[in-house]
């Protein structure tokens, strides 16, 4: 490159600052540690704005908080590999995105820039629904043009961004300014691989987790003998220790061989696949490996500042007060997935509604003493031959409503084309699941559903919106899968789908 004659090359990486960050995000900055040892100037752009954009993941009450706690813990993840700080540069998004400049420029590029374009350049990344809101088609835009109000050479990121990279390069050079280079790095899978383990633990380990919790999730895991394919244990050393460490150390008892130290991951996954090296002796390996990352980040988040910090940009919905009766609650509901009962079901029969020519009512076993009435709108999408004795995924804590003078007791999930012509298909549990099993959200996986979802609170409706059939089939919410303890839950073809 002719700037490498002139110059150190100038990169960014940019992070919405949303959820709390979790153990995935060391491959990142393992590569930033790698660009500074090149001599390359890196900027982090916590980027508060979009985290609101992105279909509200972070409400706006809480976005200086979280991007107060987003700061702190990276600079702590850094400091526990060894970067030196002094050499980064942090930038917060709402810093420039705000200025008359930006918003000349958003206002440009946006009449440049088709709806189709806008959509499909935010497809892996800002959740897609059929009825999608303005903020989330304006993202993409935000972060091609975050590319020249950082005066940066390159953009860094997941693969996942690689729609948007593609899109700043096709669109930047239409408002006069130059097309970056765009440098990418693997998305880490969940330590459950593709297959989730009998105790349906969380499959992500958050960098704050205390050392009783990262074993606790290590030892679920999924981490069958032999498998290098579905392993998100070994997954986890290629992406995330090897990178940091150059090395990986099996630890074990003399008796089943000693310690044993793998400078090459393939050399690992070989041993594993052959069964030369145990799973419990893999995941203890990591254990202590990832303790030794973490220690640093617990040590500085244990001071009363940090804590109080963490808890206010983070607050705890079971310890909200109720609302008085007569009072409205000032502080916003929490929405999130576990609150919905979605239950593994077979459809023991199925007929036409009476009264109503595009409505089946279908009998599904949900692991009840009585199987429930359903009435679905599947007559034009599914044949009834295809649904007899299938397995679906049905949501039960819907409030029971008469549909044409049939009560329905639940919905049954399907995935929906978005466009025309409309296409839809129920979802599939993993194969092997049996009726009654529970559905759940990755990260979910331990909370209580409402015993009945008030219609009021629209809670699925707002969950639905984050809703969405990945690029694989997955169904997600917000990035994450929806599982049994078999698996992932899917659908067979309709790629980028609304969920209904």
């Amino acid at each position: 490159m002719g700037i490498l004659k002139e110059r150190e090359l100038k990169i960014y990486w940019g992070t919405a600052t949303t959820g709390k960050p979790h153990v995935a995000y060391f491959v990142p900055m393992s590569k930033i540690a790698d660009f500074l040892k090149a001599g390359c100037e890196v900027t982090i752009l916590f980027a508060d704005l979009h985290a609101y954009l992105d279909n509200m993941k972070a409400p706006w009450e809480l976005l200086e908080l979280r991007t107060r706690y987003y700061e702190n813990v990276i600079k702590a993840m850094l400091e526990s590999i060894g970067v030196p700080l002094e050499k980064l540069k942090f930038v917060r998004g709402t810093d420039y995105q705000l200025s008359k400049e930006y918003t000349l420029d958003v206002y440009r590029l946006s009449s440049v820039v088709t709806q189709h374009d806008a959509k499909k350049a935010g497809a892996e990344v800002v959740k897609q629904v059929e009825h999608p809101l303005l903020s989330g088609l304006l993202y993409p835009g935000l972060q091609a043009l975050d590319e020249e109000y950082l005066k940066v050479d390159a953009q860094f990121g997941g693969v996942d961004q690689r729609k948007i990279f593609t899109f700043a390069e096709k669109y930047l050079p239409s408002l006069g300014y130059a097309k970056r280079v765009h440098l990418m790095n693997p998305m880490v899978p969940g330590l459950t691989g593709s297959k989730m383990s009998s105790s349906e633990e969380d499959s992500k380990i958050d960098l704050l987790d205390r050392k009783e919790d990262v074993k606790k999730k290590l030892k679920k895991a999924f981490c069958e003998p032999g498998n290098v394919e579905n392993n998100g244990v070994l997954s986890f050393i290629k992406h995330v220790l090897f990178p940091l460490k150059s090395e990986f150390v099996v630890l074990r008892e003399e008796k089943w061989g000693g310690n044993k130290t793998y400078t090459a991951y393939e050399a690992l996954e070989k041993d594993f696949a052959e069964q030369v090296v145990h799973p419990g002796d893999l995941k203890n390996s990591v254990e202590v490996a990832l303790n030794k990352l973490l220690d640093p980040i617990r040590e500085k988040f244990n001071n009363p500042e940090l804590k109080k910090l963490t808890n206010a940009a983070y607050p705890n919905p079971s310890k909200a007060k109720p609302a008085e009766k007569g009072t409205k609650n000032s502080e916003p509901e929490n929405v999130v997935p576990s609150r919905l009962d979605i239950r593994v079901g077979k459809v023991i029969s199925v007929e036409k509604h009476p009264d109503a020519d595009s409505l089946y009512v279908e009998k599904i076993d949900v692991g009840e003493p009585e199987p429930r009435t359903v009435v679905s709108g599947l007559v034009q999408f599914v044949p009834k031959e295809q649904l007899q004795d299938r397995l679906v995924v049905l949501l039960c804590n819907l409030k029971p409503q008469k549909m044409r003078g049939v009560e329905s007791q639940g919905m049954v999930l399907c995935a929906s084309s978005v466009g025309e012509p409309r296409q839809v298909e129920p979802l599939d549990p993993p194969a092997g699941c049996c009726a009654g099993e529970r559905v759940y959200v990755e990260g979910y996986e331990s909370g209580e559903p409402d015993d009945e979802l008030k219609p009021k609170k629209k809670v699925f409706e707002k969950l639905q919106a984050d809703f969405c059939i990945s690029e694989d089939c997955v169904a997600q919410w917000q990035q994450r899968n929806f599982l049994t303890k078999l698996g992932r839950v899917s659908c067979k073809s309709l790629k980028g789908g609304s969920i209904g």
